[in-house]
């Protein structure tokens, strides 16, 4: 661990001052220069990046359906079983 402390900077002290001195119509004028500014950053995916994450997702979406699928097999027989007195075996 360092020995050295921590050096504050005044820019959490200024802003606050700063917002307070701003109006409502100010700190909304201000919001909406943050909001173009990140939106400066944003960064276009190319469209084989695009193609390769929505394949991902539709990949994903699927695995999960079976999952879910198959949960709710087991699940829905073992309720059966218990309740309804049906046999575990056939499955359908």
């Amino acid at each position: 661990m360092s020995d050295t402390p921590a050096k504050k900077t005044g820019n959490a002290s200024e802003n606050a001052s700063r917002r307070k001195q701003l109006g409502f119509f100010g700190r909304i004028i201000q919001f909406l220069r943050e909001v173009v500014a990140e939106l400066k950053k944003v960064v276009t995916p190319t469209r084989k990046q695009l193609v390769n994450y929505t394949l991902v997702v539709l990949g994903f979406i699927l695995v999960m359906m079976v999952i879910v699928t198959v949960l709710d097999l087991v699940f829905g027989k073992l309720v059966g079983f218990v309740f309804g007195g049906t046999p575990l075996w056939p499955l359908w």
